[in-house]
């Protein structure tokens, strides 16, 4: 699509927040009025649209795309939604450890344990771990804390905490995210151990260093989207 716009700026209401076009209101794919929270959030999204050249990239307008999934699907699926982030809890990569070499068992243990330790103690969430690929069945009082969590959130921020998880493979590390517990980039670190280990040993080729590019992106849109909710 082409630019259609001269100035992206935002409009301030008391329901809330809107990104304007030109003075007028932008709206999601599904026609709903996107209304935000904070002027944080409603700012940095009119600055990706302002960013955009003569030709309109929906992939790099990530913060915008998040705004809309939250208002045209999260908003109406909510309780699906948080069920399906339950079950990646029920095989969060945390939990599933390597049987050897020790050096990989080692950095496991020191960068995935303290988080578990963390989920147990913030959300009353008693994860089991276990060795290999053999699956462990968590415990229903770790399902039900996940649960509890999910159910305090907005559906802006449930819909960047979806795009986490399903990024790094754990709903532990995404809400240690959501609660300042790790940045971004330690949960790149920690939810791509494996693969970094990997690659220590026998090198990265050029899809892998893109793809791991590209995860990143995901990962730091997902923490600014989380925090621009909460700012005033």
């Amino acid at each position: 699509m082409k630019r259609f716009y001269k100035q992206a700026g935002i409009a301030s209401a008391a329901d809330g927040h809107r990104v304007t076009l030109d003075g007028k209101p932008i709206r999601t794919p599904a026609k709903a009025e996107m209304v935000l929270p904070t002027a944080a959030l409603a700012e940095a999204i009119a600055a990706e649209w302002q960013a955009q050249a003569e030709e309109i990239r929906p992939g790099d307008m990530p913060l915008t795309q998040l705004a809309a999934t939250a208002i045209d699907r999260v908003s109406k699926e909510r309780a699906a939604v948080i069920e399906e982030l339950v079950g990646y809890a029920e095989t969060d990569l945390l939990c599933y450890h390597a049987e050897e070499p020790e050096d990989l068992v080692a950095r496991q243990v020191a960068t995935w344990q303290p988080l578990l330790d963390w989920a147990n103690e913030t959300f009353e969430a008693p994860f089991q771990v276990t060795a290999g690929i053999m699956p462990a069945r968590q415990p229903e009082p770790a399902l039900i804390g996940v649960r509890r969590a999910l159910d305090t959130l907005s559906d802006l921020e449930l819909t960047a905490l979806a795009s986490l998880t399903a990024s790094c493979g754990s709903l532990i590390v995404a809400l240690a995210v959501r609660h300042g517990r790790i940045s971004a980039e330690e949960a790149f670190s920690t939810s791509q151990l494996d693969e970094t280990f990997q690659i220590e040993q026998w090198g990265e080729d050029e899809e892998a260093r893109k793809r791991r590019a590209l995860l990143m992106r995901d990962i730091e849109a997902a923490t600014l989207f989380l925090s621009l909710c909460r700012l005033s």
